[in-house]
């Protein structure tokens, strides 16, 4: 239908955009006016296509979801690990058609998560997923709307004081790791202590990642490769492991270690159990006089700022302080 004799007048009745768009309609006393409106109305949407409303997204979260596991997220280290959290997130929001989903949706859901009793943190790290999963589809092309969660800011997270064990903490565990029935957990635990590793990277330390005194470590969370020196010691034990054959070093011992843990007596806190070796070795390399910049290159830090939480131990951390304050001076003066 175009224009139609009505008993009103002249009917004009029409769908420029094609099906699925908007529809025009309007009544005029004579022809000539309803055919100068229509022409009007075409002539608008040719020259400005904005002028109309576009055509709704009526995709779901779940097929943006995949659209972004296909073009982009299989591609990361961590792609089927995040893809698995994000398709919880949206089954948990309900799995909204995508045009429909806004902030307010999204606040909602984090706030019944805190009173559930999941951290802030963890709120955090889905709210940085689905944000950067809509970035990366508008990027793409695969979306053409605003990212509905650009504007919702992260709960502010109090930093915590991170945790390391003294030298007489390190003896009691390697004692309780002795005990062990995994012979692995043990030396997989001097590989954090001397290099910062991550758990996961030292027990799946493989015999091609021994390089002339040093553990290259490769595939990191960070993307970046990085190679740590290593002392004789550790060196002769690990080829002396290779030579049996093995191409992974280690067996799987985060279970070993985490009962070790237990016999030793040790109190670490909440999220810090193989991580507290890592801080262990961080925070012992500053007070020993270790460069900062060092440290952000042995731990693979991208950003100093992460780096920074352990400067204040540093024997020479802020000491200009005893002498360069006002009451100081004053004494001297």
């Amino acid at each position: 239908m175009a224009i139609k004799k009505a008993d009103s007048g002249w009917l004009v009745d029409i769908q420029p955009g094609g099906r699925g768009f908007k529809r025009y309609r309007k009544s005029f006393a004579t022809k000539a006016e309803a055919l100068a409106w229509e022409t009007w109305v075409k002539g608008q949407i040719q020259q400005e296509p904005d002028w109309q409303p576009k055509k709704r997204d009526t995709r779901k979260l779940t097929e943006l979801l995949e659209l972004w596991w296909v073009n982009h997220g299989q591609q990361l280290r961590a792609g089927k690990n995040t893809h698995s959290r994000l398709l919880l997130l949206i089954n948990s929001i309900g799995n909204p058609v995508a045009d429909q989903f806004s902030a307010d949706d999204f606040a909602a859901y984090r706030a019944k998560r805190l009173a559930a009793g999941i951290s802030a943190n963890a709120i955090n790290r889905e709210h940085a997923y689905l944000r950067a999963m809509f970035n990366e589809l508008k990027r793409l092309n695969h979306w053409s709307g605003e990212n509905p969660l650009s504007e919702i800011r992260s709960f502010k997270i109090v930093e915590k004081e991170l945790s390391f064990l003294t030298n007489e903490q390190i003896k009691i565990l390697f004692a309780a790791l002795e005990e062990s029935s995994n012979p692995d957990a043990l030396i997989v635990s001097q590989i954090c202590l001397s290099t910062g590793a991550r758990w996961s990277e030292a027990e799946e330390l493989r015999s091609t990642q021994l390089r002339q005194g040093a553990i290259e470590y490769a595939m990191t969370k960070s993307g970046r490769n990085r190679t740590i020196p290593i002392s004789t010691e550790l060196e002769a034990q690990l080829k002396a492991i290779a030579k049996d054959g093995r191409h992974r070093l280690f067996a799987s011992c985060y279970s070993a270690f985490r009962e070790a843990v237990d016999r030793s007596g040790l109190k670490l806190p909440d999220g810090q159990l193989t991580h507290v070796l890592r801080h262990t070795f961080a925070s012992h390399f500053m007070m020993n006089g270790g460069n900062i910049l060092t440290l952000q290159r042995v731990l693979g830090h991208s950003d100093l700022k992460m780096t920074m939480r352990y400067a204040h131990l540093s024997p020479e951390h802020l000491q200009e302080v005893r002498n360069l304050n006002p009451l100081a001076r004053l004494t001297l003066g």
